[in-house]
C-alpha cells in the first residue's frame, strides 16, 4: 500500500502567494485602488480574473507573466522533498489542491524541474484567450458553507480517494501539508494514523490547535498534528513513515 502526500501550493510549496506575485509583472508593480478594492470575501477567483484582465490591458505579454512567475521562491527544503517523492513514485502518490490556477502552478513546477513528483493538480482552470489575456475559472461548485465558493478541498480529496479506491488503490497513510484556513476542511477526511502538517505560525496551525483543545471530543480531527517550518522536516516524517511500514 502506498503513501499519499497532499500539498497546498501557496505559502506551502512556494514561499509566497502566486496570485499576488504576478503583480510584479506590471510596470509599477501595483494595482489601481479601484481594482484592489473590488475584492469580495470568498470570491477571490473572480477577483483574479479581473486582475489578469487588467494585466492584459497593460499589454504585458504571456511570456513576461511567465518570466515573473518563474522567479517565485520555493519554501526551504521543498524542492528536495519533491525530488525525493519523484524518486519514490512506486511508494508515494502526490497531489496538489490549490486555490491558485493551472497555468501558474504548471509554470512554477516546470521551472524548478519538480513536476514529475506531482500526479494530479486540482486547482482553478486557466487559459490564455486569443488576445493573450489569461482567463481563470472556478474549479467547481459545492455545498460547503465553510469554504470559498470556487473550491472545497475536502470535496476534492474525498472524490480523489473514492476514484483511487475504485481503481484498487488504498493508502496506508496520508500526509496533508498546508498553511491556510481553507486547508482545515479536508483534515476531517484524515484517519487516526494519518498526519496533518500545518506550517508553523500560519492560520492552519492555529485552527488545528483550537480543534485539539476541544475536550468534548466533538472535533472532527482524528489525524496526528505535526507542525513544520521547512520541507526537510516533512521529508524526515515521510522517510520515517515509509521505513516503519
Amino acid at each position: 500500500m502506498k503513501t499519499l502526500v497532499v500539498f497546498d501550493f501557496d505559502h506551502t510549496v512556494v514561499d509566497d502567494n502566486s496570485d499576488t506575485w504576478v503583480i510584479r509583472c506590471l510596470p509599477d508593480q501595483a494595482l489601481p485602488d479601484s481594482l484592489r478594492n473590488s475584492y469580495r470575501k470568498g470570491y477571490w477567483t473572480e477577483f483574479m480574473g479581473r486582475v489578469m484582465n487588467y494585466i492584459g490591458d497593460q499589454e504585458v505579454s504571456p511570456d513576461s507573466v511567465r518570466s515573473v512567475m518563474e522567479t517565485i521562491p520555493f519554501t526551504a527544503g521543498m524542492t528536495e522533498l519533491l525530488s525525493f517523492i519523484s524518486e519514490h513514485k512506486s511508494a508515494v502518490d502526490c497531489i496538489v489542491i490549490s486555490d491558485s490556477n493551472t497555468i501558474f502552478i504548471d509554470w512554477i513546477l516546470h521551472a524548478a524541474g519538480v513536476q514529475s513528483a506531482i500526479d494530479r493538480v486540482f486547482t482553478n482552470p486557466a487559459e490564455f484567450d486569443e488576445r493573450g489575456r489569461m482567463e481563470v475559472r472556478c474549479y467547481h461548485s459545492h455545498d460547503c458553507a465553510r469554504c470559498p465558493v470556487n473550491l472545497c478541498k475536502k470535496t476534492v480529496l474525498e472524490v480523489y480517494l473514492s476514484e483511487q479506491s475504485q481503481g484498487g488503490v488504498e493508502y496506508q497513510r496520508m500526509f496533508y501539508v498546508g498553511d491556510g484556513g481553507n486547508d482545515l476542511c479536508p483534515t476531517s477526511c484524515l484517519r487516526g494514523h494519518d498526519v496533518v502538517m500545518p506550517r508553523k505560525g500560519y492560520t492552519l496551525e492555529k485552527l488545528l490547535a483550537k480543534l485539539e483543545g476541544q475536550e468534548d471530543k466533538t472535533s472532527s480531527l482524528r489525524a496526528r498534528v505535526i507542525a513544520w517550518s521547512s520541507g526537510s522536516e516533512i521529508l524526515e516524517e515521510l522517510k520515517a513513515s515509509m521505513q516503519s511500514s
